[in-house]
């Protein structure tokens, strides 16, 4: 190989079986036997080689005129650097009606109507939310319970249309509610005003009523009957029902092992397309129940690793559930796209791509930073939408802390994991686990998890199987669609 006119680019490998995977800064990657990985390490692949072709073309070796094609690749990676805050999440009440075991929200009584946002409140939020960079927004409504407080989130759609309008932007909704406040008259404005529903789905009744508590009712009963209610109504409007349906998520804790076949089966019973095995997370009441429900990293992985292989069986049967964690990983190894996952990105998204604003106006980083204030901590509370912009948020101490903190190519580990260019950090995540915003990685739980959750997926790539190769594309697919988007841009 001539020096001087091929180069090796930077890359990082793991082993995996008998083969290692061998990545790059711009999401490229390969599998290469010992052997081979031998040679490139000591620069002795030239032009006769069989694997020649496979690395240049993928920018493991470089030419002068392939230097600006992987430079683009890289900065449509990183596009999301570029973009603004785009994800704005509007905790419009503290109150909830449900008292769930594992709640990272601190929920309110609902006796506490001091904790509902007030539609002055909320229309300085939404100003500062229009002030983003990005001609896109997403205002992502939670609470506690948002419908608790809804004439406050019908205020803030129709306000923030009006202002997009003005301002010649795209903004999207999305309602997080455990859906036993809907009604009629609610479905109605949700359906007339293009407003995605996201819910919690734990399981089948046994597990669902067991971790959420609904007084006087089933928590079960009363999501499935208006995850239905609105998928028939999706249907009814002539919708196409694959990409018009409640999203659900499901928490997983201790009672779900064992019974992960069970939660995929109660997934599609429901009609869901989608299924996100959600780490617990150690904010609010579940920091104080970890003892009892919480689990180790290798204990969760057992669980995601026996379930990700029954989805991907159900699906090989004709079924159709994707696995929204693996699907966002999946999304940036086999794409050029970033899907922009605050959590997955470096830097994370704190402060720089999502922005939470509390039902006083408090502006948090991220919505674990209002998380981990609710049990007392103000480390990540950036000021008030009171006597703040959106360039004072940016460019506070605490966001730029939250930015060096997350960047990968700075934290040992990660800076030479061969996952680096698909996983991210989260702050206050390493804050409320290991005292520090940087993470420990020898001893992070949640690096020990995507990086078992990414060994799972290489495996299965390794592999070859044209058939979960194909279900795994199918799964990043971009499908836009145009009912939540309310679009002002050419206006």
């Amino acid at each position: 190989m001539s020096a001087t006119r091929i180069q090796r680019n930077y890359f990082r490998f793991r082993r995996l079986g008998e083969k290692y995977l061998v990545t790059n800064d711009h999401g490229a990657w390969v599998f290469l036997d010992e052997r081979t990985l031998k040679r490139l390490l000591e620069g002795k692949i030239d032009q006769n080689d069989k694997d020649f072709g496979t690395l240049k073309e993928k920018g493991f070796l470089l030419g002068e005129e392939d230097i600006g094609r992987v430079a683009l690749d890289y900065e449509r990676k990183h596009a999301f650097l570029f973009r603004g805050p785009v994800l704005h999440i509007v905790i419009v009440t503290l109150r909830c009606n449900e008292v769930c075991k594992y709640c990272h929200a601190s929920r309110a009584s609902m006796r506490h109507t001091e904790t509902d946002m007030t539609i002055a409140t909320s229309e300085k939020v939404v100003d500062m939310i229009m002030s983003s960079p990005s001609d896109t927004v997403t205002i992502e409504f939670q609470g506690g319970e948002p419908l608790v407080n809804f004439p406050v989130v019908r205020h803030i759609t129709s306000y923030a249309l009006e202002r997009a309008k003005a301002l010649k932007k795209r903004v999207m909704f999305t309602l997080v509610t455990n859906l036993s406040l809907m009604d009629d008259e609610k479905l109605k404005w949700i359906l007339d005003n293009g407003i995605q529903v996201s819910t919690s789905l734990d399981g089948p009744q046994d597990l669902h009523d067991e971790n959420r508590k609904l007084l006087g009712s089933s928590a079960y009963e009363e999501t499935v009957k208006w995850m239905q209610r609105i998928n028939n109504a999706y249907k009814e409007k002539g919708l196409d029902t694959e990409l018009y349906h409640v999203e659900a998520l499901a928490t997983i804790t201790r009672e779900h092992f064992g019974r992960g076949r069970d939660l995929v089966d109660e997934y599609l019973r429901q009609g869901c397309k989608a299924i996100f095995l959600r780490p617990l997370n150690p904010f609010g009441f579940a920091k104080q129940v970890a003892n009892r429900l919480g689990y180790s990293a290798s204990e969760f992985l057992d669980f995601y690793r026996e379930t990700f292989d029954y989805i991907v069986e159900r699906n090989l049967r004709g079924d159709e559930l994707l696995e929204r964690l693996a699907a966002i990983f999946l999304t940036k190894i086999l794409t050029p796209d970033d899907p922009n996952y605050m959590d997955l990105r470096s830097p994370c998204g704190a402060g720089i791509g999502q922005i939470a604003y509390s039902y006083d106006g408090t502006i948090f980083t991220c919505d674990e930073g209002r998380m981990v204030a609710q049990m007392g901590d103000e480390a990540f509370r950036i000021g008030s939408v009171e006597n703040m912009d959106l360039r004072d948020v940016v460019t506070h101490e605490v966001t730029k802390s939250l930015a060096l903190a997350s960047c990968l190519d700075g934290i040992p580990g990660c800076a030479t994991c061969a996952y680096k260019p698909y996983c991210g950090v989260c702050p206050v995540y390493n804050y409320t686990e290991q005292g520090s915003i940087f993470p420990q990685n020898p001893t992070n739980e949640r690096c020990k998890i995507y990086m078992g959750v990414q060994d799972h997926i290489f495996k299965y790539l390794m592999e070859g199987d044209s058939r979960i190769v194909d279900l795994f594309k199918r799964w990043v697919e971009l499908k836009e669609r145009s009912e939540y988007l309310h679009d002002f841009r050419q206006t």
